[in-house]
């Protein structure tokens, strides 16, 4: 996620959050490896320079692979770019991998194109689809029940005020229909206390909420995680960059649930069965951003970046009740 540029893509490459530490940790940079959330290119490239053979850039959204169009070719066959979500990387793969990075969330290139309704700075339609199909959040805002709008909201968005905005939105389309961000962005900034400096807008949360239940991040996240596991050969390195709490709290023990070796127990919970893990942490625990980094780059603040390193045991599946995936109906 990167300071935006505007949609026209220029040849000075956006520099992607993390990008340092993340290229550090895998070194040494080798054989084939997947980018599995592509956006305007900056890991691809990172990793193509610090000696990837090849990069599979995987990315939902059309518009990454048009901007990427005017200088995508001077990697020739080295950067492939495929069309697909990261929960389909080890098919999209077409073959073992030496290394995957996911950077989740929305990229700057989104944010940055207001007719793309994500950005509750800048008005446009009530968008928000990363891969400009399927259920809008116009149409979930507008059709939604107050009790599942308080639910995404909540569970989503962590945000506290979730019944009171889910009622405001209720009563305010029943006037009339809820069609652009900053009508959505009003309506949930008069349900909360007037910001104070420094702090995040009033409608971060239930915008952040609304996009993931849009497109359905957190499944795809944890369908994304055990598709790398499948896909990695031993010794290979999986890299995730997470901008929010829900996310990284996944990821954490997803990678803490693969990483165990069974065992333990107590007087509450029964010991577990051995088992052989599917990685190791390396290093154990999370990286964020150096005071530069946050200094060029206000938006990684809130970044954190996990590291693992995959065995040669079998790919397992995870207990989903055990990463703290919240339950939650299904959005259509």
């Amino acid at each position: 996620m990167m300071p935006g540029e505007g949609p026209v893509a220029s040849a000075r490459p956006h520099i992607p959050v993390l990008l340092r530490p993340l290229i550090r940790a895998v070194a040494p940079v080798s054989g084939r490896w997947l980018d599995g959330t592509f956006g305007a290119g900056g890991y691809a490239r990172g990793l193509l320079e610090a000696g990837a053979d090849v990069v599979i850039g995987v990315d939902r959204d059309p518009l990454a692979f048009e901007m990427a169009a005017d200088w995508a070719g001077a990697y020739g066959d080295r950067l492939q770019l495929v069309a697909g979500v990261f929960s389909e990387l080890d098919v999209l793969a077409n073959g073992p991998l030496d290394g995957v990075v996911l950077d989740l969330g929305v990229s700057s290139m989104q944010l940055d194109q207001a007719e793309r309704g994500f950005s509750f700075m800048r008005d446009g339609p009530l968008d928000m689809r990363m891969g400009q199909t399927g259920l809008s959040a116009a149409d979930l805002v507008n059709t939604a029940s107050d009790t599942l709008l308080a639910d995404v909201l909540y569970h989503y968005g962590e945000e506290r005020a979730a019944r009171r905005i889910a009622k405001a939105i209720v009563a305010a389309r029943a006037i009339a229909p809820i069609t652009t961000t900053l009508q959505l962005a009003g309506i949930v900034e008069k349900c909360l206390p007037r910001k104070k400096p420094g702090q995040s807008h009033p409608a971060t949360r239930s915008f952040q909420a609304i996009r993931i239940a849009v497109n359905d991040e957190l499944r795809e996240l944890v369908n994304g995680l055990q598709a790398a596991e499948r896909a990695l050969k031993p010794g290979g390195k999986l890299a995730v960059v997470t901008f929010h709490s829900i996310e990284d709290r996944i990821v954490k023990r997803f990678l803490a649930e693969r990483s165990s070796e069974g065992g333990g127990g107590s007087r509450y919970a029964p010991e577990e069965a051995a088992r052989r893990p599917g990685f190791t942490l390396t290093p154990r625990k999370a990286i964020g951003p150096d005071p530069d980094e946050l200094e060029d780059n206000p938006r990684a603040r809130s970044a954190m970046l996990r590291v693992a390193t995959r065995t040669d045991a079998p790919a397992a599946a995870v207990d989903l009740a055990r990463l703290g995936l919240p339950q939650m109906p299904e959005v259509s």
